[in-house]
């Protein structure tokens, strides 16, 4: 079976909506869309290029689909943008109740019982399945118990408001730190690992 992998930039109080930009995602009157940028660096690209070394296809939202076909399909093909290249040329499957077509190349619907269908595709053979952004779905996914691995990118600052990576019915789960390095702009890279369920216990007083 394939691994599911969700991978984020979030910050210290758990918000995921529009890193990327103003103008990404501003639903809820969320006004601070673009706050990854301030902290862009070369560690911060040498952690996605990580991510991105090893095969994978997309799992993504409609929300998130529609955002990132609006752009990688348009970096001209002579650019030398390997992400762009990337990114269009692997296979997408997107969440979506909507009956329009799906103009990204290689992209395909997930339609009907989507807990089915994205079940079928973990038992499928290939390369791991990556969810990013996408917060309705991942939300779902971890409500679940399917989310196998976390690569969290943590940045040093609380939003107060926003959506959230997890909602109050995710399952209750404990997870293993396999990796961890901090920028120098103070971002936190993180990759996490499903280990089992939540161990609870008590302290004993020290006699």
């Amino acid at each position: 079976m394939r691994k599911l992998i969700v991978a984020e930039h979030i910050s210290l109080d758990g918000v995921i909506q529009a890193p990327g930009g103003p103008d990404e995602d501003s639903s809820g009157e969320f006004r601070l869309g673009g706050w990854v940028a301030p902290y862009g660096d070369e560690a911060v690209g040498q952690e996605l290029q990580n991510l991105f070394s090893q095969p994978f296809e997309l799992l993504l939202g409609r929300r998130t689909y529609e955002i990132w076909a609006a752009y990688w399909p348009r970096v001209p093909p002579d650019s030398g943008n390997a992400m762009a290249d990337l990114f269009n040329s692997v296979p997408k499957y997107v969440a979506t109740h909507r009956s329009d077509a799906l103009d990204w190349q290689n992209s395909r619907a997930l339609k009907g019982d989507l807990a089915g269908a994205i079940r079928a595709l973990k038992l499928q053979g290939g390369a791991n399945l990556l969810a990013w952004g996408s917060g309705e779905l991942v939300r779902q996914r971890l409500a679940a118990g399917w989310v196998d691995e976390l690569r969290l990118m943590i940045y040093p600052l609380a939003l107060g408001r926003g959506k959230r990576l997890f909602g109050d019915d995710a399952q209750p789960s404990a997870f293993t730190l396999t990796h961890s390095t901090t920028t120098p702009g103070g971002v936190l890279l993180t990759r996490y690992t499903r280990s089992g369920g939540v161990r609870t216990g008590t302290f004993k007083e020290v006699e």
